[in-house]
């Protein structure tokens, strides 16, 4: 780069329902976002899927928007990553081409096959190599397993078996990529080791040359295939870096880069990002450990399937009303929903919601949970059940840090992510409920941030992921806890802990 030349990195975070990207430039300022919304394929048996080329045209279009936007010239743009969702099954052919829907992360349909590797491998075994303490159907393995039970021919078909991330470095390199902070949660990767397990692979009959090459984040692959350069509207000589896990990503886009860090992502899902030096394969503590996007470290990662997802599900369903009016005022929908709820005393007046409308995640590890609304009486309004529901999630949250705290481990403050961190009454609930401070950052788009940094890194913009986010990185809040609350919401807490307990058999 010259001396006095302003050059640009995207990053791309592919989440479970919408693709967000930003354009930051070499001083670390982001220029221009946008964002792109699109729908999941639900079916019966708990399956979810998408077509894979769904992530690939929003990807375009996103990129076509922010370049239009901001009349950056693509040959300015020096690099790209992704920040993506984790366990989302794609599998392609010799060609590269798609042979089936992606099996969404939120699909249960292999719960047998889960139940047969944790039988065979044994629960501790899995959690010492691989760092998940539960056999669930999210993870790949399982329904890699189920393809070739189910499907055999499309399990013969099968040269590669790819995440988000990985097949988007395809469409853009035409090479077969991935990193360590992804596959983490795959199930047949070893975090120590930093390798594939072989035993797992032979057991559910892949081989290694049927996965992508492993690299760390922040690595430069190569740069656009004509035909990327064509549909995405970018420069051939744009580099293409590996990025990370949606989590980890985030936390480097709140500057959390270190050890003792914590992030919490309240998006479509939730998860905490609890960094460490040091892998914890401690069964008891029942909470995945994966590898972090930043070379040395190891993250905790508490985590829920559905989070903003329920308030989606809920603004889609019952707030008709609120869309027309927000349409109509040119506000944002949730802004007039969540208004309301402010309007609602802690504890939604003894109304108690399960927000697990796709299972139940750490630490209970159930795909058979189901959300539940308990206690409605006369009298209640809506805005009592969106206060139940973002109290839930908090709820949730809770959960897996009541967990940390009984093995020693203790969060002492916390960087709140994703659209949650938007809501300012949501935030407030978050430091009522744990007890401790939240902040936010100016930029809430961390994930795609985080994935943008990676990009600047690895395509020489940055000289190091520390120098990157003292550029990029701004606090914006901190929400302290009102200890009065705090103790109100230990009711509120146990209420939720009391329901979901007692619906353990009926599920």
């Amino acid at each position: 780069m010259q001396p006095g030349e302003v050059n640009f990195v995207l990053g791309i975070d592919v989440g479970t329902t919408s693709v967000k990207s930003v354009l930051l430039n070499n001083v670390g300022v982001v220029l221009a976002s946008a964002m792109k919304e699109y729908t999941l394929d639900s079916g019966p048996d708990d399956t979810c899927e998408v077509h894979p080329d769904v992530y690939w045209n929003i990807t375009c279009k996103a990129i076509h928007e922010l370049l239009a936007e901001t009349k950056v010239n693509p040959e300015l743009v020096k690099g790209l990553a992704f920040s993506s969702q984790g366990e989302t099954l794609i599998v392609v052919d010799v060609d590269g081409n798609p042979i089936r829907k992606a099996i969404v992360w939120l699909d249960n349909r292999s719960t047998i096959e889960a139940k047969e590797i944790e039988d065979k491998f044994g629960s501790k075994l899995i959690m010492d190599i691989t760092g998940q303490p539960e056999v669930v159907p999210t993870w790949p393995a399982t329904r890699i397993l189920w393809l070739r039970k189910n499907e055999p021919e499309t399990f013969q078909k099968a040269f590669k078996y790819l995440l988000v991330e990985d097949y988007l470095l395809y469409k853009m390199t035409g090479q077969y990529h991935t990193e360590h902070s992804l596959i983490s949660s795959t199930l047949y990767f070893n975090i120590s080791k930093k390798v594939w397990w072989p035993e797992m692979l032979g057991y559910i009959g892949i081989s290694d040359h049927q996965l992508p090459q492993i690299n760390l984040s922040g690595i430069s692959i190569g740069t656009l295939t004509n035909k990327a350069a064509q549909e995405t509207g970018l420069a051939i000589s744009t580099q293409c870096v590996t990025g990370a896990y949606d989590h980890p990503a985030g936390a480097i886009g709140s500057g959390s880069i270190h050890s003792g860090d914590v992030t919490l992502t309240i998006g479509g899902s939730m998860a905490m990002c609890v960094s460490m030096e040091h892998p914890v394969t401690n069964h008891a503590l029942k909470l995945p450990c994966q590898c972090h996007a930043v070379d040395g470290l190891f993250f905790l990662l508490p985590y829920g399937q559905t989070a903003g997802m329920v308030l989606r599900w809920f603004r889609d369903e019952f707030c008709c009303d609120e869309a027309r009016k927000a349409r109509k005022k040119g506000l944002d929908v949730y802004d007039l929903i969540v208004e309301k709820a402010a309007k609602i005393a802690p504890g939604a007046d003894g109304l108690v919601m399960l927000p697990h409308l796709m299972g139940a995640g750490s630490p209970e590890f159930n795909p058979e949970a189901r959300g539940v609304f308990a206690g409605i009486k006369m009298g209640m309004t809506k805005a009592h059940f969106t206060r139940a529901i973002l109290e839930s999630v908090v709820c949730m949250v809770n959960r897996n840090m009541q967990i940390m705290k009984e093995q020693g481990i203790v969060i002492r403050d916390i960087h709140v992510l994703g659209g949650g961190s938007k809501s300012a009454l949501w935030v407030q609930i978050l430091a009522d409920m744990t007890g401790v401070p939240v902040h936010t950052l100016m930029i809430s788009d961390n994930a795609a941030t985080g994935a943008a940094l990676l990009a600047g890194v690895g395509s020489g913009l940055f000289a190091d992921l520390h120098s990157a986010c003292s550029l990029s990185v701004k606090s914006q809040s901190c929400f302290v806890p009102n200890q009065m609350l705090h103790e109100q919401y230990k009711a509120v807490y146990n209420r939720y802990l009391n329901l979901y307990q007692s619906l353990e058999t009926y599920w």
